[in-house]
């Protein structure tokens, strides 16, 4: 609970163009989604949405089938509200991504930019994997970014942890290949220097 009442004072805090992690596109995900030449069809979940532009980047590209899932009922409001209409077209659920439960085997892609790192406590990433591997499907994708080993030790007054690729494979586990992965460097509305590490994996096939 201590987590959830963070994220909603956060997200009422401050304007959403002003939070440490706002970037008008997250255009690495954007691009590399549209990559993977997907069908308009395909389940998408993004985890920890918060007011990114990344559910209106794909709703704009065509896809009908997306889920967006955030700890903040304050950020998931704010998201609605710039919608508009559109929202109508996204799957809505305000909740612990290590506690929900999700449909097994549904989505074809998973994204997750600036959540996982803040899962410092073993239990709490193993709960996270365990929901990522029951409801993601053999050969779909996780792009996911997270704080590069060069990035502050704490985000939003709160400590995270830091992933190089081979890390963050490691934690993953047997069940993810590694396909591609990229450093990028994030300034904040505030100024500070961010480095992020996204990283591209596909769920191995058979497991």
């Amino acid at each position: 609970m201590e987590r959830k009442e963070h994220w909603e004072q956060v997200y009422s805090s401050k304007p959403t163009d002003r939070l440490g992690w706002f970037k008008p596109h997250l255009q690495t995900s954007v691009d590399w989604i549209r990559s993977l030449e997907l069908s308009t069809d395909a389940a998408i979940i993004d985890v920890g949405v918060g007011a990114s532009t990344l559910v209106d980047d794909l709703l704009q590209q065509g896809y009908e089938s997306v889920t967006v899932l955030d700890i903040s009922n304050t950020a998931l409001s704010l998201l609605r509200e710039r919608l508009g209409d559109d929202a109508k077209k996204v799957h809505w659920l305000g909740a612990d991504i290590t506690s929900v439960e999700l449909p097994a085997g549904y989505f074809d892609l998973w994204h997750d930019r600036a959540v996982f790192h803040f899962l410092t406590e073993d239990d709490q990433k193993q709960r996270y994997r365990q929901n990522l591997v029951n409801s993601l499907k053999p050969g779909g994708h996780l792009i996911i970014g997270t704080f590069a080993p060069e990035a502050p030790p704490k985000c939003s007054g709160l400590p995270v942890q830091r992933y190089d690729h081979e890390l963050l494979a490691r934690t993953l586990g047997d069940d993810f290949e590694l396909l591609r992965h990229h450093k990028e460097m994030h300034v904040t509305p505030g100024g500070v220097e961010q480095m992020y590490l996204y990283c591209d994996f596909r769920r191995r096939l058979g497991s």
